[in-house]
């Protein structure tokens, strides 16, 4: 059984760190100050220590140099009412694990706990481990990443039509993955081992979408010099994945639907019918069904299309895969630009939690490559995350604070804006408590903290 050390001056934030890590099956010993946990670490070695930064007597900083000189094993949480990066930056240099605000979510502080804890090589009890070990194993799927319900789904259901012959319509914003999707289907079915071909139609100018997809015969048109086989040739015995379906040309519509029903085409120029054997996959992140109601796509093809339907769900609707997915994107651009990036700071980590993700899963790599690239020490900090313009102004519309000359106080001007929004989102949620929280984006339970630190009644 793991052992922690609390190691905090207000009274109330120890014990409730107390009784939280203790349900949790942790042994926890608290100090109200420095001197005093010095003290304890010199009598007995503690797994992990969570501190508060700011203390009287010995600071979180020099205390996290006192408990390193006398357990360098020992690992160390910081805990502050408001995070700078500087500090941040002295705290990993120092040996902190990690870094992190008070208004910290429940469930991430866990997460965190048991994240140090593992990484000194400490289970809570085999239990956890096998629990652990079996979410790790389904974290990723082929090249999709995340252990989310929705992906999980996701999962099963490309197990399930793999080995079939069904035509799949993959339905999804834009940046969700499912290039991926129809890949991961391709190369975990019969026809792994024949080719998998790509082309996106909204990509290609109509007049040589035609002869990408059927080919021409030589003198079909200027230029045609020779005999080219289309891309439905190329994959033959395998699969043509259809990207952005619903740009496809009516007239070449009626072709594909051709194709799909005799399974046979003819080359732009030609005379003579092409028999193919291929799966199609097709996307959209258009309301294709709509589309067809409308008359604005072949309804014939659309069935057609539609035999299998996967629906990818936004980053937003999955966001408990941010943090494999942000671990994911570190590994690879720190490798790729050389760089050793180990991890993400908790306050970083909150920032995109928050996030919306317009972009989606492609959004959340080109903001962690750029983090990679521009980053300068072993961790990424909050001011290395360069989110999108339209984040920056709400951001600006709810922090819209003039500086007086004589300044302000931050942390009394941050616990107006909290308190604004928790006023606001349990307004909106009619008093339900359980329904601010889901608004939030945070638990219950650090709502509730929350409530009671700022006196909302």
């Amino acid at each position: 059984m793991a052992e922690i050390l609390v190691v905090d001056d207000d009274r109330g934030m120890r014990e409730f760190l107390e009784i939280m890590l203790t349900g949790e099956g942790y042994r926890v010993k608290c100090a109200g100050e420095g001197k005093e946990a010095l003290g304890l670490c010199k009598k007995h070695e503690f797994d992990l220590v969570i501190t508060d930064l700011k203390m009287p007597k010995v600071d979180g900083i020099d205390f996290l140099k006192g408990i390193k000189e006398i357990s360098p094993e020992t690992m160390v949480i910081l805990i502050t009412a408001y995070a700078s990066g500087e500090t941040a930056v002295t705290a990993m240099q120092e040996g902190a694990y990690d870094y992190i605000e008070k208004n910290f979510d429940i469930e991430d502080f866990k997460t965190i706990v048991r994240d140090s804890l593992d990484k000194k090589g400490i289970r809570i009890k085999k239990d956890d481990a096998l629990f652990i070990k079996g979410v790790e194993d389904a974290v990723r799927f082929g090249n999709l990443i995340g252990k989310s319900r929705e992906m999980l789904k996701v999962y099963s259901l490309i197990k399930k039509v793999t080995d079939t012959t069904a035509n799949v319509l993959i339905l999804g914003e834009s940046g969700t993955g499912k290039e991926l999707v129809a890949r991961a289907i391709h190369e975990n079915g019969l026809r792994k081992d024949k080719p998998f071909v790509v082309i996106n139609c909204g990509g290609i100018p109509e007049h040589l979408l035609e002869s990408e997809l059927f080919g021409y015969m030589k003198g079909a048109f200027t230029g045609a010099y020779s005999d080219k086989p289309g891309l439905f040739e190329v994959a033959r015995g395998g699969t043509i994945f259809l990207d952005e379906i619903g740009e496809l040309p009516t007239i070449l519509q009626v072709k594909l639907l051709r194709v799909i029903q005799e399974k046979a085409f003819r080359r732009v120029g030609g005379s003579e019918d092409i028999t193919v054997d291929v799966r199609i996959i097709a996307a959209t992140n258009q309301d294709l069904e709509q589309k067809a109601k409308e008359g604005n796509f072949r309804e014939d093809l659309y069935y057609r299309l539609n035999v299998i339907p996967i629906h990818i769900p936004t980053l937003r609707k999955r966001k408990e895969d941010i943090p494999v997915l942000t671990k994911h994107f570190i590994e690879k651009y720190s490798r790729e630009f050389g760089k050793e990036i180990k991890k993400i700071s908790s306050y970083a980590m909150e920032l995109l939690a928050k996030y919306r993700f317009p972009g989606n899963v492609r959004e959340l790599e080109n903001i962690i490559e750029k983090s990679v690239a521009l980053g300068t020490s072993n961790i990424i900090l909050p001011e290395t995350l360069v989110l999108s313009e339209n984040n920056k102004r709400d951001w600006n519309k709810i922090l819209d604070i003039d500086l007086p000359e004589e300044g302000i106080s931050l942390n009394e001007e941050m616990a107006k804006v909290e308190s604004g929004l928790i006023k606001k989102a349990l307004e909106k949620a009619r008093g339900s408590k359980s329904k601010a929280a889901e608004l939030l984006n945070v638990s219950l339970d650090s709502l509730r903290y929350r409530l009671e630190k700022l006196d909302i009644r």
